[in-house]
């Protein structure tokens, strides 16, 4: 016998069909589970089991944080000045945000290259978030973006958005090491 349950007492529907699953009234769709009835158990659990997508709570939320390793620093909009526009060598600045994907996607890349580059080029992240003159001043719009910085000004056509592979990351880069240098 099929039944139909509400949050409503007088709204009780019987039957004379198998039951095919039960469903939780729309004001608490995301407080209950939806279970397809039909099937039996197996070794304990239940078959064609559809579980509903609850919201986040603030403790089911994954905390990420930018995370820089050797060579890579994490800068804010007050060493900018110092850092990026008044350094000698030329900077490679890479806009990111703990809640990006294609950020944490290309970081591992970001590390090689300030490594393998650290002699001809420093390399910085910046928080998306915590920096938002930055943000505005440079108008990023997508994350991750990288922008590399000579004798305190924006190199022409440097600007890259998305996430790149290593290997086009490191033409990238001696793309742009090779215009400056003619330059």
């Amino acid at each position: 016998m099929d039944t139909f349950l509400s949050s409503s007492s007088s709204m009780v529907v019987r039957s004379p069909l198998p039951p095919v699953r039960t469903i939780a009234s729309p004001s608490k769709v995301y407080s209950a589970a939806a279970r397809f009835s039909s099937t039996p158990s197996v070794n304990g659990f239940r078959r064609n089991h559809l579980q509903l997508p609850r919201p986040f709570t603030s403790s089911s939320v994954p905390k990420f944080s930018i995370r820089c390793g050797a060579g890579v620093r994490e800068i804010k909009e007050s060493e900018f000045q110092s850092t990026v526009l008044e350094s000698n060598r030329p900077v490679l600045v890479e806009f990111v945000a703990t809640w990006c994907g294609p950020c944490r996607l290309i970081s591992p890349a970001m590390e090689s290259i300030a490594q393998e580059y650290g002699d001809k080029l420093e390399v910085v992240k910046i928080d998306h978030d915590a920096n938002p003159q930055l943000i505005e001043e440079y108008k990023v719009y997508g994350l991750p973006t990288l922008i590399l910085f000579k004798d305190g000004q924006e190199v022409a056509e440097s600007r890259r958005e998305g996430a790149i592979t290593k290997a086009k990351l490191k033409a990238y880069v001696d793309s742009l090491l090779e215009t400056i240098s003619v330059a």
